[in-house]
């Protein structure tokens, strides 16, 4: 007889699953620039941070734990290279901008918790279920979500910094699942990230949702992920997790 499949743990992923920022990042450091004195277009130090972060990442990955740097001052090279690229040149000028940057969003009050995040953390709770968070971030991700009343609910939250690993290595989730004594077939993730989430998570024999927001999904990506792994909001988390527990493992 062919056997119900039970969750038992369910990881997620915390930027842009459960909580961004409230403002883009390119208004946050015109208005800290502003503060001192340095007039630089959002628009424009936006751009930059996304040309910088994406440099940065792909020479120094997660962190640049591996190069000997720490993951603040990775960060401070990101804030600093953004001006730079923005047209501040005056790196002496910048040092005291990018510390107040880092330690800024350490604090709640730069992040905001989406739309039924809450709820369905706890009714994830209410069915039983081991909830951890695993995240491509750095240290401050506790405090944060601390600050933002989210860290009660779940049982550990793994950094990409903490373990060594960024998303999808997989070797990231093989520790969450040690850390929780669980077996990936009872295991499932949620994330907005196509390659670092759903196939990250899949890739190691979990089940995976792909949270998707307003934007229409790529062609190809929607091609490749069935209907009922695909959430439009988080309020389609329970109802996902019904289906998925209603199948018969191995069909």
């Amino acid at each position: 007889m062919a056997h119900r499949l039970q969750l038992r743990l369910l990881t997620w992923d915390v930027k842009d699953t459960l909580l961004r920022l409230r403002c883009p990042i390119g208004e946050e450091y015109a208005t800290k620039a502003r503060a001192h004195g340095l007039e630089v277009e959002a628009t424009t130090l936006g751009q930059a941070f996304s040309q910088v972060f994406k440099a940065q990442n792909h020479s120094f990955p997660n962190y640049g734990l591996s190069h000997g740097l720490t993951s603040r001052q990775w960060w401070l090279d990101v804030t600093l290279q953004t001006f730079h690229l923005a047209g501040v040149r005056d790196a002496q000028a910048m040092a005291p901008i990018a510390d107040e940057l880092y330690e800024d969003f350490r604090h709640p009050y730069k992040w905001q918790v989406l739309d039924g995040a809450e709820n369905t953390l706890r009714g994830c709770r209410k069915r039983g279920l081991k909830l951890a968070a695993i995240s491509n971030f750095d240290h401050r991700l506790q405090d944060i979500l601390v600050g933002l009343g989210l860290r009660e609910h779940f049982d550990f939250v793994l950094t990409s910094e903490a373990a060594g690993w960024p998303k999808p290595d997989p070797r990231i989730f093989h520790e969450a699942l040690r850390l929780a004594h669980m077996q990936p077939a009872v295991a499932a993730h949620i994330g907005d990230s196509y390659l670092c989430d759903y196939q990250g998570a899949r890739a190691i024999g979990m089940h995976s949702f792909l949270v998707v927001g307003p934007e229409p999904l790529d062609p190809a990506i929607r091609a490749s992920v069935p209907e009922e792994h695909i959430l439009p909001s988080l309020s389609h988390v329970l109802p996902a997790l019904d289906r998925l527990e209603g199948s018969t493992p191995g069909l």
